[in-house]
C-alpha cells in the first residue's frame, strides 16, 4: 500500500512487510538521480520515506527563475536596468556596490566556465569591471539580459553575449576559465548534485534567451530592426508606426516511448547523428493547430509506420541545447501504446527502429557507462579552463565495466528520453505522485 502525504511536504511512505528486504538492483539509477532519503522504522511494518528531489530534468529547476520583484525593487528587471546602466557609465569599480552585479558571458553559444579539478565545474560568473576584460569594444547595458536575482545574497545575475571578441580569457582573481559547449557541461554534471543542476540550468536558460535575442534582430511584420525592452526579457520593433512586441518563442516537441503492451516490448529508434550504439525514443516538432496527442499519433505513424492509440503525459524538460535556428525547445514526454506492430522506417528521418524487450532495454541502462561518460566529460572541462582543449568522441566513453562496448545503450539522465525509457524498463522503482513523473504505464510504488 502507497500512502501518499500533501505534495508540498515532497514525502512519499511506502509501507512493506516487516520481513521483507529491499535488494537494489545492477541499475540503481531512479533512487540516485532523485536523490532519496530512506529512513528505515521499525514497527509493525518497515517504513520508508523518500524525499524526492523534484529537479530531476537538466535544465529545469533554474533557481534564478521565481517570482520576479515588482517595479521599484532594486532586484526587479526595470530597476536593475537602470541601476546597470548608470553603473557602465563610470569607470571605477563596483565591488561594494549593492546589488552585486555577476555576469555570465558566451561566446559562439558557449558560457564561461571553471573548474574546480574535483570532477566538478562551476559557472564563470564575473563582475562588471571583471567584463572589461574580455571585451575590447565599450559595453552596452542593452548587450545585458536579465536573468533573475537572489535578495539573500544581494546579487543580480545577467548575461551577455561577447561572440565577437577573441582572443584567450584571462586569468581572474586566481581562477583560470574557459568557453565550454552547452553539451560538454550537460554531461559533465553530477545528476544528484543539486547545485551543479541548478548550475545547468542557469546556463540553459541564459543561453536560450541570447541564441533568441541573435534570431529576433529584425521585426517580423515590418522588418525594421528590434530592440531589447525589459532588461531583455522582450524586444519591441523600432518602426515608431509599428512597435510590435516580440517575446522569446518556445518550440514544443513531443518525445514518446511508444509501448507494445502485448508483448512487453519497447520501440526505440537511432538516427544517422547519433553516437555508434545510442538508441532513443522518437520525437518531433508539433504542428500549428494540433494538439499533443496528435502529435504523438502523428510522428510516430509518420517515422515508423506504428499506429498509436492511448498516449499518457510524462513529464516535460527545456531543451537549449537543440539548432540554434530553435533555442528555446520543450520536450514534452509521452508514453504512447501501439495499436500496430509492424514497422515501416522512414529512412529520411530515422536509420532504424526497431522492437526491443523490457530485458533489453535494462541492460542498455548500465549505470556505470553513464557515470564514465560523466567523469570524462568533467576532466575535459577541467583541461580546457588548464588551456590543454583536448577533443573526445563521447562513443568511447560508454563502455561497460568488464572494456567491452556494450550492444546497445541509451541517452543518459540528462536526457528526457532516459527518464521515459527507465520508468517503462523499471516500473517497480517508479515513485507515483512525483510532480516529474505525474503518470506511469504499469507497475506501482511496491518495492
Amino acid at each position: 500500500m502507497v500512502k501518499l502525504l500533501p505534495s508540498s511536504k515532497l514525502i512519499s511512505k511506502i509501507y512493506l512487510p516487516k520481513k521483507l528486504s529491499y535488494k537494489s538492483p545492477r541499475f540503481t539509477t531512479p533512487f540516485s538521480q532523485y536523490n532519496c532519503h530512506l529512513t528505515f522504522r521499525t514497527t509493525t511494518t518497515t517504513t520508508i520515506i523518500m524525499s524526492i528531489n523534484l529537479h530531476c530534468h537538466a535544465f529545469a529547476g533554474n533557481p534564478l527563475i521565481s517570482k520576479t520583484p515588482n517595479r521599484g525593487d532594486p532586484f526587479s528587471p526595470t530597476t536593475a536596468f537602470e541601476t546597470l546602466t548608470s553603473r557602465i557609465s563610470e569607470i571605477t569599480s563596483h565591488h561594494s556596490l549593492s546589488p552585486n552585479f555577476k555576469v555570465l558571458p558566451f561566446r559562439n553559444g558557449k558560457p564561461l566556465a571553471s573548474s574546480s579539478g574535483s570532477e566538478s565545474w562551476r559557472l564563470g560568473w564575473i563582475g562588471l569591471s571583471e567584463l572589461g576584460g574580455l571585451m575590447s569594444s565599450e559595453l552596452s547595458s542593452h548587450s545585458f539580459v536579465y536573468l533573475g536575482s537572489d535578495a539573500e545574497e544581494d546579487a543580480v545575475y545577467w548575461t551577455i553575449d561577447v561572440s565577437g571578441e577573441s582572443g584567450f580569457v584571462p586569468e581572474i582573481g586566481g581562477v583560470r576559465f574557459s568557453f565550454v559547449e552547452l553539451r560538454t557541461l550537460m554531461v559533465a554534471t553530477d545528476w544528484i548534485d543539486s547545485k551543479a543542476m541548478g548550475n545547468l540550468a542557469i546556463a540553459g536558460h541564459a543561453r536560450a534567451l541570447l541564441e533568441w535575442h541573435n534570431i529576433s534582430r529584425f521585426c517580423g511584420h515590418c522588418g525594421e530592426k528590434t530592440v531589447p525592452m525589459e532588461a531583455g526579457r522582450r524586444k519591441q520593433c523600432s518602426n515608431e508606426s509599428c512597435k510590435k512586441r516580440i517575446y522569446p518563442r518556445v518550440d514544443p516537441v513531443v518525445i514518446m516511448l511508444v509501448i507494445d503492451r502485448e508483448n512487453d516490448r519497447a520501440l526505440l529508434s537511432k538516427q544517422s547523428k547519433f553516437v555508434p550504439r545510442m538508441w532513443s525514443c522518437l520525437a518531433g516538432f508539433i504542428e500549428p493547430g494540433e494538439s499533443l496527442e496528435e502529435a504523438v499519433r502523428r510522428e510516430t505513424w509518420e517515422e515508423t509506420g506504428i499506429e498509436v492509440g492511448e498516449v499518457v503525459y510524462h513529464s516535460s524538460q527545456p531543451w537549449p541545447v537543440g539548432p540554434n535556428s530553435m533555442p528555446c525547445q520543450l520536450m514534452v514526454g509521452f508514453f504512447a501504446y501501439a495499436k500496430s506492430l509492424e514497422i515501416n522506417v522512414d529512412k529520411e528521418e530515422l536509420e532504424d527502429a526497431q522492437w526491443h524487450s523490457r530485458e533489453d532495454v535494462r541492460k542498455a541502462l548500465t549505470f556505470a557507462e553513464y557515470k564514465k561518460a560523466q567523469k570524462t566529460a568533467a576532466a575535459k572541462v577541467e583541461q580546457m579552463c588548464k588551456g590543454v582543449e583536448k577533443t573526445h568522441s563521447l562513443s568511447t566513453d560508454f563502455n561497460v565495466e568488464s572494456g567491452e562496448l556494450a550492444p546497445m545503450f541509451v541517452p543518459g539522465p540528462f536526457a528526457i528520453a532516459h527518464h521515459l525509457i527507465s520508468s517503462w524498463a523499471f516500473p517497480d522503482h517508479n515513485i507515483n505522485g512525483s510532480e516529474c513523473h505525474s503518470k506511469q504505464p504499469t507497475g506501482s510504488a511496491n518495492l
